[in-house]
Order: C-alpha cells, then sequence, then structure tokens
C-alpha cells in the first residue's frame, strides 16, 4: 500500500478503506466503503501536513458546487493531524488515460462532446463562485472510454491548495516552478496570467485551460509543448497552428478561448451555449481491426460482433488507413453491414 492509509483502515467510523487509487500532486487518494450508506466513494487526504487548514478552506468551497458534469463533494473529517475529503467515487479513468494514451488524438464529434459537459461543469462553478484554477486531463474523469457515457470534472476540493501553490511555484521562477509537481502538470494547460499574475487569476484562465485540454483532444499535442519550454510561447499567447486534418473539417469550428487578454475570452456560460449548436453524434465507440480495403476507397472493420462497413474519407487524422490497423469508430445502421463513422487510428 502507498500513502498514509491501509487496506482495512477505518476514517471517522464510517469509511472504511478498500484500496489505493493513486496520488496527484497533492494528495493521495483512496477506495473507500461508506459504512453507513452503502456506497463506495473516494477518499482524498492531503500529502504535505502544512497543507492540512488549506485542505479544509478547499474542501468548504468544493462543496458549493453540485452538478453532474462535477465529482460531487461528500464529506469532511479531521481525525488528530489528518484531514480527509471524501468525494463522488467515480468509475472511470481521467482523460489522459481513458483516450490519450491509445490515441494521439479523438475525433470532432467526440471531442465537441467533451467540450460540452466540460463547459457545463465549469460554467456551475463559476456560477458558484469557484475558480478551479488546475484544470488538466488528469482532473477530468471519463466513464466508458471512447464512449464517453460521464465526463466530471474533480478535484474542486484541492481547488485553492493548487492555486497557492501554483502562486507559490510561479513567483518563486523557474527553478520553483519546475520543482512543483502541481505546476509541472499543469503547465500546458496553464493561463498567460497564471503566469504572470497568479494572485489576480479569476475564471477566464479556466476557460484558456478548457481551451487547451480541447486543442490537445482535436491535435494531438498541447497547444503550446510541455515543461518549462512552454513558458514563453503560453506568455505571448500567439494562435497556435492547426493541422490540416483539423482545419479542413467542417463540422467541428475552433472557440476564442485562447486569447491573451482574459476580458477576450468567452464566459463557461458562452461555451455551454456555443457547445449546444454543435452537431456530433452520441453513439458508443467501438474498437476493430481494419482487415479489408477496397481500390483504397472502402473495406470492412473486424470487431466481435461482425464486420463493419467504412469509407476511408471517414477517417479523422494525418496519414492513411491500411489492413492491419486497430481503430475506434462509432457504428450506424446501413443497409447491410454496419457503417462506421468518424473513425480514428489507435497507436499499435
Amino acid at each position: 500500500m502507498t500513502g498514509p492509509l491501509n487496506t482495512g483502515d477505518t476514517v471517522g467510523g464510517r469509511y472504511e478503506i478498500r484500496g489505493y487509487v493513486g496520488a496527484g500532486g497533492m494528495q493521495y487518494v483512496y477506495r473507500a466503503h461508506d459504512t453507513i450508506t452503502g456506497r463506495i466513494v473516494a477518499l482524498k487526504t492531503p500529502k504535505n501536513r502544512s497543507a492540512v487548514k488549506r485542505f479544509k478552506r478547499s474542501a468548504i468551497v468544493a462543496a458549493k458546487v453540485n452538478h453532474p458534469n462535477v465529482a460531487k463533494t461528500l464529506d469532511y473529517l479531521k481525525e488528530a493531524d489528518a484531514r480527509y475529503l471524501i468525494e463522488e467515487f467515480i468509475e472511470g479513468e481521467d482523460l489522459q488515460a481513458a483516450l490519450l494514451q491509445r490515441t494521439n488524438f479523438v475525433d470532432p464529434y467526440s471531442a465537441a462532446k467533451v467540450f460540452h459537459h466540460l463547459a457545463k461543469g465549469v460554467a456551475a462553478a463559476h456560477h458558484a463562485g469557484v475558480v478551479h484554477r488546475d484544470l488538466k486531463p488528469t482532473n477530468i474523469m471519463v466513464v466508458g472510454g471512447y464512449s464517453l457515457g460521464e465526463i466530471k470534472v474533480t478535484d474542486f476540493g484541492i481547488a485553492k491548495m493548487a492555486g497557492e501553490e501554483l502562486i507559490e511555484a510561479a513567483e518563486g521562477g523557474n527553478e520553483t516552478l519546475s520543482a512543483s509537481q502541481t505546476a509541472v502538470g499543469a503547465l500546458p494547460y496553464m493561463a498567460p496570467e497564471v503566469i504572470e499574475s497568479p494572485r489576480e487569476v479569476a475564471s477566464p484562465a479556466d476557460i484558456w485551460s478548457v481551451g487547451a485540454m480541447m486543442y490537445h483532444l482535436l491535435c494531438g499535442e498541447p497547444p503550446y509543448g510541455t515543461g518549462l519550454r512552454a513558458v514563453s510561447k503560453i506568455v505571448a499567447a500567439a494562435v497556435p497552428p492547426c493541422p490540416k486534418f483539423l482545419t479542413t473539417n467542417t463540422q467541428f469550428a475552433p472557440l476564442a478561448c485562447l486569447k491573451k487578454d482574459p476580458k477576450d475570452r468567452p464566459s463557461a456560460d458562452s461555451l455551454v451555449s456555443k457547445c449546444g449548436k454543435l452537431c456530433y453524434s452520441p453513439g458508443e465507440r467501438r474498437e476493430g481491426l481494419v482487415h479489408r480495403i477496397d481500390y483504397g476507397s472502402y473495406g470492412f472493420i473486424a470487431t466481435t460482433h461482425g464486420d463493419v462497413f467504412f469509407h476511408v474519407s471517414s477517417l479523422y487524422g494525418p496519414g492513411k488507413i491500411s489492413v492491419g490497423d486497430p481503430v475506434v469508430f462509432a457504428a450506424y445502421s446501413g443497409g447491410g453491414a454496419p457503417r462506421a463513422h468518424p473513425i480514428v487510428v489507435m497507436n499499435k
């Protein structure tokens, strides 16, 4: 077991630890059984003892947000010198693990759905007066993998803690920035003002982060790269180039989240409204293997449910599709074999 708790430990006379989930930059996360309600919950505790006071303040702030696209804060406990936050447990993976480890990007329909639900979760937080400050793929949970059954923003419970650490990292210079695990993870999605004036960060910083994540989902990499090399590019806020496979797709138009001046970015409510007008498919995503291509224009994907027909024009991304490629796609009824659209080639 990693962290200060072990399987079988009981916290607050109520939460029985069932297993270790993992650790973020600031906290340990456990799977726990609530012996009163009978449900499984996420139990989080800070890594750093100096953060316990900030942990309580963050929990109080997080409890204000109540929305289906936000992981619900359920309880807060103090036990001796330790502090614990109880949150809704989400049976899924974070955005990085669910979508970006097996494909370099997702199709515009999937991206539009993620965008819409993220915008709704962030809008709910902003209505409650809560700014996340640390939005990044590892703080977005996905249920159902590529089918995107549920999308939830997590870790509002450490938003204030993360914000204070980011302030310390930014004001301490590159050496402190590079030493902060929270800052390093957030940097590719960090708004210019978080670096330049971290004590003045407000809700537009979350909008930037949402835009940066969407660029990553659509293009295969963060808009300004990763590591300390990204700092000067983020501060300059030049419009990042988009690959041709994105710009030639008329189904999805980019929104102005990555504007240097926070006042020029849309509000979360505006994003919700605009995303609601996007045309995206809610269809279940399947996986298969291309086993036949005829005349370089159409072919069939082998799946556990039988063959699925596809046309090469349904491929999203650079390059070509080849026999033997693993793919993820949505399938629809098509007079004979089901038809696949859109299609993304997975990493081999």
